[in-house]
Order: structure tokens, then sequence, then C-alpha cells
């Protein structure tokens, strides 16, 4: 074996700055991609925490570039380059065996998400960033021969670094987040460096190492899944997707204390849940009063819902409502498999399931329907482009006459807590003639943080708010009857600071 890899090794010795530069490059941008999926179980996804990762990894990127060309300039040998490669390769492994350590203590120290985003990429990732930016200009100053071609070598080996990167941000994006989880996707990185180490100062001594070298990365992979599964709770079974990495945890339902299995994309909150006792129904409240379009629009035959994940409202909606038909828009098909193995999805000739974004599917769609259920939040992170004037307009253009618009916002009504509801009522008011909120937990709170149910009518008749059927008038008895301050303004597909609101909504 280690004949093999010398054999390999001596052909590719006459380019092999090239082949260092171009790895380098995919690796810097499959490290910030890969980071992007490290942190979103513990601070979300929003536009504040990739400003932190973009920020922190271009800081550490442009220090490398500048010690990595200094240190070049001094003594350039392949040695000391060889070194830095390695340097690289040990960061990036132990970014793969002390993240979760580092983000889970992190999170128990800082409440403030963007300061926890800026100081876990800083930890985890900026090292790391640091030795591979140094990987390019050091390579450019060893190929340097002649001053007069100096530089066409450097932006050879830039364009070839940039090509890597290239090639690194779409083999992430399109396979690898499909595929293989972020730890093993950190171990792979680290051992391709290693890879690039050995290339870097090739000699038949060094390959006296190799097993020993492969055997110690081997044992640092199993080490690090080994670390993974101490630093998480038992009981948890973790999936990958293009989109997420889902939990799924059995704990128990509160206050009920039936036993449940739910379903989070992060840490701070649960996406779905089903009862395991027995199926009666949607665990999360806010889910049931979806069931007002029953008196908002009574003669409802077709709806839409824009997010699905365990599918507990298309359920409950299919059982209930044996002769309507539902769409569900599902960005994610993965997840929709996850309701098939885990959460009891069943085929079914009235529910038709769309993989599509939902502000897409809004945009192209020509169906009229008679009421659209939106529950597509998360923990910090609301999709700015399903809440705009924009998807507003889309989604009463979609409904048929006196069709009724449902929404799930987790917020608070009055306060800074409440800026983000306070600017939606104002956007759907700039559309839909009446709007109105209904609270879950806390009905005459309106400083307290919770799931409003919220429901826009493209009638322009005043409803009633009381019902024949108890159900319903319990969940009407909800209304909140108190005025909603207009002092936010309308989110557009231009202005929609969506993430500013819900940091200071989930504090």
């Amino acid at each position: 074996m280690v004949n093999v890899f010398s054999k390999i090794f001596t052909k590719a010795k006459k380019h092999n700055l090239e082949i260092i530069v171009f790895f380098g490059g995919a690796s810097i941008m499959v490290f910030e991609l890969v980071g992007s999926r490290v942190l979103a179980p513990f601070v979300g996804t929003s536009i504040f925490v990739w400003s932190s990762l973009i920020g922190v990894i271009l800081a550490a990127l442009s220090a490398g570039y500048w010690w990595g060309g200094k240190q070049a300039d001094k003594k350039p040998n392949y040695n000391d380059f060889s070194r830095v490669i390695f340097l690289a390769a040990i960061l990036i492994a132990l970014t793969g065996i002390f993240k979760l350590p580092v983000l889970n203590y992190l999170q128990k120290i800082i409440k403030d998400i963007r300061l926890e985003s800026v100081l876990a990429a800083l930890i985890l990732f900026a090292p790391a960033s640091f030795f591979l930016a140094a990987i390019s200009p050091y390579a450019a100053r060893l190929r340097m021969e002649d001053i007069k071609q100096s530089g066409r070598t450097v932006g050879n080996l830039y364009a070839i670094s940039t090509v890597g990167s290239i090639l690194g941000t779409f083999l992430t994006g399109f396979i690898l987040f499909s595929y293989v989880g972020s730890t093993k996707i950190i171990l792979g990185l680290a051992i391709l460096m290693f890879f690039c180490s050995l290339l870097a100062y090739f000699d038949k001594k060094s390959f006296k190492a190799f097993y020993w070298i492969i055997f110690l990365f081997v044992f640092v992979f199993y080490l690090t899944g080994f670390w993974d599964a101490i630093n998480r709770p038992l009981g948890q079974i973790y999936i990958t997707t293009q989109y997420n990495d889902v939990m799924l945890t059995q704990t128990v339902d509160y206050p009920s204390l039936r036993p449940i299995l739910a379903l989070s994309t992060d840490l701070k909150g649960i996406q779905s849940a089903m009862y395991l006792d027995k199926d009666s129904g949607p665990v999360a409240t806010y889910l049931e009063s979806f069931r007002m379009v029953e008196h908002f629009k009574p003669d409802f035959k077709k709806t839409l819902m824009l997010g699905g994940a365990g599918y507990s409202f298309p359920k409950d909606y299919l059982k209930r409502y044996p002769e309507a038909t539902i769409d569900v828009v599902e960005i994610d098909p993965k997840m929709t498999e996850i309701a098939r193995w885990y959460f009891k999805l069943e085929d079914n000739p009235r529910l038709k399931i769309i993989h599509e974004d939902g502000r897409t599917y809004l945009n192209r769609s020509k169906e009229k329907y008679d009421a659209i259920f939106v529950d597509v939040f998360k923990t910090y992170l609301i999709p700015f482009q399903l809440t705009t004037l924009e998807a507003a307009q889309k989604e009463y253009d979609l409904l048929k006459e006196n069709g009724v618009v449902f929404i799930n916002i987790p917020s608070s009504i009055e306060g800074e807590k409440g800026q983000f509801l306070r600017s939606e009522y104002a956007t759907y008011k700039k559309i839909f003639p009446q709007v109105y909120i209904f609270p879950n937990l806390y009905l005459s709170s309106g400083d307290k943080f919770q799931n409003l149910t919220f429901v826009a009518l493209k009638s322009k008749e005043v409803p009633s708010f009381t019902n024949d059927i108890r159900e319903l008038n319990k969940y009407l008895g909800r209304l909140w009857k108190k005025e909603i301050e207009m002092d936010m303004p309308v989110l557009t597909d231009d202005f929609a600071p969506v993430d500013k609101y819900l940091v200071k909504a989930f504090e």
C-alpha cells in the first residue's frame, strides 16, 4: 500500500503546488459552508449567524494571506510549507472533535445569539481558516522562479484556488450535505489536507510514518463520533438532510405528561411532535386553532399549507375533514421521508405534497384555495420572503372569494418582543381587509412571548366571533381585542429586517 501511494505521489510531484492550491481553495469553502450546519442547531441560520461566520472567516483568511506571504519571503522551502498545511489539517480535525463541547458551553454562558455566533466562529473556524489561507501565497512564492513571469505565476495559482473554491461550494451544497454528516465532512477535509502536506514535502522517508499517521486520523475519526455521542442527550436520532440537521427525541409533553416524539432542527425549540400513546391530534395547541377554518370559511374544500415538517396538521386535517383536500409545500424532501418513517404519514389521494420553497410556489401557482395555512417558522428564523407585502399579495391572489389565511407566529404583541408581530400585522393590513390575532396561551398579556394564530380574511364583511360548536367557540374566544399599535414598518422584499425583530422576540 505504501509503495502504491509512493508512486502516485512521485507522479504528482511535478504539479504538486497546483494540486495543493486547488484542494486548499476547495477546503476553505467547504469548511465555511459546513460551519453553518455546525452552528445551526445552537444559534440558528439567521442573517446574524451567516454574518458572524463569513466575517470571522474573512478576517482569518486576510490574516492568513498576510502571514503566509511573509513567511514565504523569509526562507521559502517545501518543508515549512508542508508544516503549514499539516497545521491546517490538525486544526480542522480539532474543530470536528471539540465543536459540540464548545457550542454547548457557549450556549450556557451567552444569551445573545449575535455574540454567541461570533465567538463560536472565532474559536472553531478561524484558526484552521488562517492556515488554509496561508497556502496560496506560500505556494506562489515557491513557484516564482522568474520575476518576469511573477504576475502570471500568481494569477495562475489564485485562479486554480478559485476554481477549487467553486467546486467545493457546489460539491458541498448539492451533494455532501445530502449524503454526509457535518462531522464526517470536517474529518474528510482534515485527511485531505494531511495528504496535501505529504505531497508538499514528499520523500521516501516521510512514508515510513505513513501508516502511523493514517492510524492517528482513523482514531480521531472514531473519537469524534464517540465525543459527539457523549455530548448529546441519550435517545436522540440524528438525520442530516440537504437543509437541516434533524433531531428526533422521545420525551414528554407538558403539562399532559404524555409521551411524544419531537422533531427539532435546533436545540431551542420543537418544530413538530406526535403523541406516542394515542393518535389524538396535534401536540402543538396552536395547530388546533387552525380548525377555525370551519368558522371563517365553512364551505372550504381545497386548502394549501406552507411547511410540512412532521405533517402534524395535514394528518389531523385529512382525518377530520374527509371531503376536503390539502396541498402541502415542504422545501425539504428528506423531511417528508422522516415524516413517513417516524410520524406515520401515509399516502392519501386527498394529500398532494410539493417539494419547493414556499415563496416560489406562491409566485408560480395558478391554483385557487379556500384557505392557506402557514407554519414555516423555526427558532430565530422566519424565512423573510414569506413575511413580506409581496408574499401577502400572492396569498391574496391564490385565495378564492372570502378565503382566509392562517399563520403561526411566535412572538409577543406589545413592546420590543412584539415588533415582528406588529410589522406583520401592518403588512397584511395593506392587502387584506381584515386581520385578527388569536393568542394561544396568554389571552390578555401582550408582552408575553407565545405562539399566536394570525388570521387574515379576504372578505370585507365583519365576521361573528361565536360559534355553536363548543370547540370552535373556545378558539374564537381567544381573540385579541385590544388595539394593536401601528408603529412598525411594512415588510417588503426590498426591506424586511425580520432577524432583527426575532432576536428581540426570543431573548
